[in-house]
Parts: structure tokens; sequence; C-alpha cells
């Protein structure tokens, strides 16, 4: 049965781990989203090598059971099934849809950027993924990009030319207050970084999330 994508999709990233107590943290806050009901998470780690990424990966996994919660990896295919993660999100730079459907399967999600202020990517929507990330929406500090600022008509915009069937993921500045309009333009889910990790409380603030998109 093909994976019901939720409205709110965290996306934790590596800057938000602190340094000392790092497994700690994750594994308490892998239990409490959990227990807030998230049932998708990407985790991303540009910056520290695979020792940190395969701790962090596992801890993560143990938190946030096999059943549970699909875990999503960032870019590294490669260790999407060493580390018992449920799919890989790929990037220009990185494999192609098609390469990572091959290297791990039918029953892995993939997902990729689909398009921004030009429109969708030439072909990406005949391509292997299972959604497509489009944006960025606002500004954002999470992630370093220089795209231009697509806005809500941008969401109109690539809806309208992906059509109504592929699942598309808006990213980039949402907050609580813009994440039922981003929505009600035409995005399938909303990713999430910084407006809930930054929070004292990021489970306390997912449910919030939950609450306020029902």
């Amino acid at each position: 049965m093909p994976f019901l994508f939720p409205k709110i999709y965290p996306i934790l990233d590596a800057s938000f781990i602190p340094a000392s107590g790092r497994a700690e943290f994750l594994r308490a806050l892998g239990g409490e989203l959990t227990e807030a009901g998230a049932t998708l998470l990407e985790y991303r780690n540009k910056t520290g090598g695979d020792t940190e990424l395969l701790a962090d990966a596992e801890v993560l996994r143990s938190a946030m059971p096999v059943g549970k919660v699909k875990l999503i990896l960032d870019d590294r295919a490669d260790l999407v099934e060493q580390i018992g993660f449920d799919g890989v999100h790929v990037d220009a730079g990185d494999l192609k849809p098609g390469e990572a459907r091959k290297l791990l399967g039918p029953d892995h999600i993939i997902g990729t950027f689909g398009g921004g202020a030009t429109g969708m990517v030439p072909g990406i929507l005949a391509t292997a993924a299972d959604y497509f990330s489009i944006g960025p929406v606002f500004a954002t500090r999470t992630k370093q990009t220089s795209s231009p600022l697509i806005g809500m008509d941008g969401v109109r915009k690539l809806r309208e030319e992906a059509g109504g069937g592929p699942v598309l993921v808006a990213i980039g500045g949402i907050t609580v207050a813009t994440a039922a309009e981003a929505l009600a333009a035409g995005a399938t889910v909303v990713a999430v970084a910084g407006a809930i990790f930054r929070q004292n409380d990021p489970a306390a603030e997912f449910r919030r999330w939950m609450a306020e998109l029902g």
C-alpha cells in the first residue's frame, strides 16, 4: 500500500543537534516526536562525517521505530539500507531519482527537487521519485540557497503545471501561520525545519502544527 504523506514533513538538520549529549538529545527528541504523531522525518547532515551520521541515524531509528515513522536520509542513498532508513532525498549533484530507485528498490521512498521560480524541472515528473520538493517559498536560514523565492503564487503555478497527482512538498521559510495557505495553494505537504527545531520543545511545536492544520 502506498505511503500516505502527512501534511507536515519535519527536516532535522544537524545544525539543530547539540555537540554535547548528542545521542541523549536525539533519543529523547525522536521518542517525543513519535509520541506526538510524526510519521515522516528527514535527517540532513551536510557537514559531519560518516561516523557522526551513522551514530545519529542509529539513535533516530531506535527512537522512531520501523512501522511508525518513515525516516528519510538526505543525499546519501548509499547508506540508506545500512542504517535501516526508509528512503532518500536526492538533489542536483546527488544521484538521479532513477539511480536511487535502482539502488534501493521499489519499497523505499525517493524524493527530489521538483521545481522553483522557473517552473517544474523538465522531465522531473517522469522520474522514479515519490515526491517533489518545490521552493524556496520564503527565505530560510536553515539551507543555503540563492534560488529566487516563489511565494504562494509560485506554489499555485507549480501545482497547475504538475497536475493533481504528484506529491508536492513546499519548502523554505514556512511557518505555522503560512502552512495552511501553502496547502491551500496546492502543496500536498509542507516541509519544516527551523520553525520546529529551533523551539525549546520541538515535539510540542509539532503538536501545535498538527492541531492548526487538522
